[in-house]
């Protein structure tokens, strides 16, 4: 049965009696009564293997392939058209799928933090199980701000000052678990600036907690970190700042995560690796995974296929290509030369290569999320500064992330004025964090438009290709623009969603 907000009420998302097929892993399974510590640690780590999922995946790729840095091929398939294309309502299940599963690890986080502060409380457990505890709850409370965000930033019109107090902009807000069988007590859409207060919120409970634990065990403030720190939060809370305009507390958080030298920037000789091996100096948090069981699916699987080296759903575009710089060590990391046969026509081109697979996962073409990278700090930094007129700072944050993607004797320092600046800084974030599911959010907030562009005239020369490539690409999809304000930014809310609560009557998102 599809899962809706009236599903999750009903079942909190988690009991075994309920059976969901679109329940996403690491939701929580309570069975039995919470007796131990060790009860609460084995709830933690499924709350730990949904916050996996939930950076990778589909919640990763489909608004990067709603962008404009990838073509589909003629031969996909129409496999994630809808959403490529732009042919998507309120009906299409990616969108009710994503909703849904936010919602449920909500709800799993909530059932999480009532049983364990239940434990807490209880008056049986030593000083260090409550300190255990205290963390595990900042980690819940994260994992709670991390799926509100992802439901903010898509769900919800792009944030500005000017209507963050209008009512039902902002999310359905639920923060007690208590299931419950009736609509009326469904909640309607708060505003903007309740949505973000709560997230805030949760993101300080957070930081405090780890925090105060990382006093006696700082064992997770390092690179490749299987759990949370402090340095994590304050990552999140820099791309949350940046995004909302609050651009002072963009600077004190990317500026402190920099600050702390935890997380250096990695360099010409090991940045490939931090994508074939998922493992590297800037890497803040990296979720636990292993070939010995199942967690997100292939990611370089949806560009390409895993089964035919001559096949491909989606190519990155020519101006995509053409914005890497000679010399610039991405475009090796990133891109691939390869021989397509589409249609039985072949074509000499580029493949997206950024998630090539790592070979300890074993040979589904499998990589771990990267969440969170000390690269978006520098851009986080370089954009902040630059927005408060600061052309200094921000040409150095600018530069010093730079200098780390060429060798010296290509990197050339230069220094940007005014638009020139921005320009630059929105250029590096499109060629360092493609890929990633940040280009949507960039958009968003810069109030940018954008037109596929399916001409590879510049590569077919290069290639040698007899045949021109555009004629590879799916004619639909390079026919996809929007304007600076264009409703499919956000995505609807579900229409099942909107259905089932009669508290959210009259609050669809505008264009659905």
């Amino acid at each position: 049965m599809k899962k809706t907000i009236l599903s999750i009420f009903l079942c909190g998302a988690m009991l075994t009696s309920c059976d969901m097929d679109l329940t996403p892993a690491g939701s929580l399974n309570i069975d039995k009564d919470i007796q131990s510590i060790e009860d609460i640690t084995a709830l933690r780590t499924q709350l730990y293997s949904s916050l996996r999922s939930a950076t990778g995946g589909a919640y990763i790729y489909l608004t990067d392939l709603q962008m404009d840095q990838f073509n589909g091929t003629a031969a996909n398939g129409n496999r994630n058209g809808m959403i490529a294309n732009a042919v998507f309502n309120s009906s299409t299940g990616d969108f009710a799928t994503m909703f849904a599963n936010c919602y449920s690890r909500i709800s799993s986080v909530n059932l999480f933090i009532r049983e364990a502060n239940a434990k807490r409380n209880s008056g049986t457990l030593s000083e260090k199980a409550v300190a255990m505890i205290d963390r595990y709850i900042g980690e819940a409370k994260f994992i709670r701000a991390y799926s509100y965000w992802y439901l903010f930033n898509h769900y919800c019109q792009p944030y500005s000052a000017d209507i963050a107090q209008t009512e039902h902009l902002g999310l359905p807000l639920v923060y007690e678990f208590a299931p419950s069988g009736n609509p009326g007590s469904y909640p309607a859409r708060s505003t903007m600036a309740e949505t973000l207060d709560r997230i805030n919120t949760d993101l300080t409970d957070a930081y405090n907690a780890l925090k105060a634990y990382e006093a006696t065990d700082n064992s997770n403030c390092a690179p490749n970190a299987v759990y949370l720190s402090s340095f994590a939060v304050e990552a999140f809370q820099a791309r949350i700042a940046l995004q909302t305009g609050d651009y002072n507390t963009a600077i004190t958080k990317a500026s402190s995560v920099i600050n702390s030298g935890k997380y250096p920037l990695a360099g010409v000789d090991t940045y490939e690796a931090i994508w074939t091996d998922d493992e590297g100096s800037e890497l803040i948090f990296v979720p636990s995974a292993s070939a010995n069981e199942p967690f997100v699916g292939s990611i370089f699987g949806v560009y390409n296929s895993t089964t035919s080296a001559t096949s491909a759903d989606y190519i990155p575009s020519q101006p995509t290509l053409l914005a890497y710089e000679d010399g610039d060590i991405r475009f090796d990391a990133f891109f691939t030369g390869n021989r397509l046969s589409i249609n039985g026509t072949n074509y000499v081109t580029f493949i997206f290569n950024k998630w090539p697979g790592n070979s300890a996962l074993g040979t589904g073409l499998l990589n771990k999320p990267k969440p969170f990278r000390t690269s978006e700090q520098y851009l986080i930094l370089a954009e902040a500064y630059a927005a408060l007129g600061n052309t200094t700072e921000a040409n150095k944050a600018l530069n010093d992330l730079r200098e780390k993607r060429f060798a010296a004797a290509d990197f050339e320092e230069v220094h940007y004025q005014d638009n020139a600046l921005v320009q630059a800084i929105r250029n590096e974030r499109k060629i360092e964090l493609i890929g990633e599911g940040f280009r949507m959010g960039d958009l968003r907030r810069w109030k940018q438009g954008f037109s596929r562009n399916g001409d590879y005239s510049i590569i077919d020369q290069a290639a040698n290709n007899t045949s021109p490539l555009s004629g590879a690409v799916n004619p639909l999809g390079v026919t996809v623009s929007y304007n600076s304000g264009d409703f499919r930014y956000t995505w609807p809310i579900p229409s099942a969603e909107m259905d089932i609560n009669p508290q959210l009557e009259g609050q669809q998102n505008p264009g659905y």
